[in-house]
């Protein structure tokens, strides 16, 4: 049977930026292994939060012991920008299925975002199937990598240092999102305040380093 186009589209489109993903993951499951969590526990939690910054974030703070209302208070303000994502996609989720208005918000991660936005104008059916091959993509190779960092992480020399991939990730998907000025500057904003915040409390420079960034973009979008 042959695959749909965009299908194949989505695909196509996910594995470069899956690279990073990989050594992402592997840190994730060093860091549940050599936390107090059970380690299916700690596997099964990538499923609750599919979010790598904010598990990653929650199983850091808890093997530090921090108390249950910070390590959620945390998650919570990491994952704060899917707000915005979610506003973003709000139109487009409008013209979908409930089916759809339901399970698509649970792969809205960052690399979605960043990949799907550029789809917003495709009709409604092809829009959900790439949103949905894109998705079920990261998803699984998540979990499996997830898992694989488990067994082998504590077992990685620390030599190869594999926190490097956390930023190359986000700079990977932040080259493929500058296609215009205001793009440029909303990113040059964003990592400027979110430099000059890094001390504030419960990370939340992220937070205002985003504000900062979508009034810079707006407001170079209408000069």
């Amino acid at each position: 049977m042959p695959i749909h186009t965009d299908v194949r589209r989505g695909i196509r489109d996910v594995i470069p930026v899956l690279v990073p993903v990989v050594p992402f993951a592997l840190v994730l499951g060093l860091a549940i292994a050599e936390s107090p969590l059970p380690n299916l526990v700690g596997w099964l939690g990538s499923s609750l939060i599919f979010g790598g910054s904010a598990q990653l974030t929650v199983v850091t703070l808890s093997a530090e012991g921090a108390g249950l209302a910070a390590v959620v208070a945390a998650g919570l303000v990491v994952q704060t920008r899917h707000f915005m994502y979610s506003a973003a996609f709000a139109p487009v989720f409008a013209g979908q299925p409930s089916w759809f208005r339901w399970l698509g918000p649970y792969f809205l991660i960052d690399q979605q975002f960043a990949l799907t936005s550029l789809r917003v104008d495709d009709p409604p059916d092809s829009f959900r199937r790439y949103y949905l091959t894109v998705g079920l993509a990261f998803w699984v190779v998540w979990q499996a990598t997830v898992a694989l960092g488990l067994v082998v992480g504590p077992v990685v020399p620390g030599e190869w240092s594999l926190d490097f991939a956390v930023p190359l990730l986000f700079v990977g998907l932040l080259t493929a999102a500058i296609d215009s000025r205001p793009a440029l500057v909303a990113a040059v904003a964003a990592g400027a305040v979110t430099w000059a915040t890094l001390g504030v409390p419960n990370r939340l420079g992220i937070v205002l380093g985003a504000f900062a960034g979508i009034a810079a973009g707006v407001g170079a979008s209408r000069r």
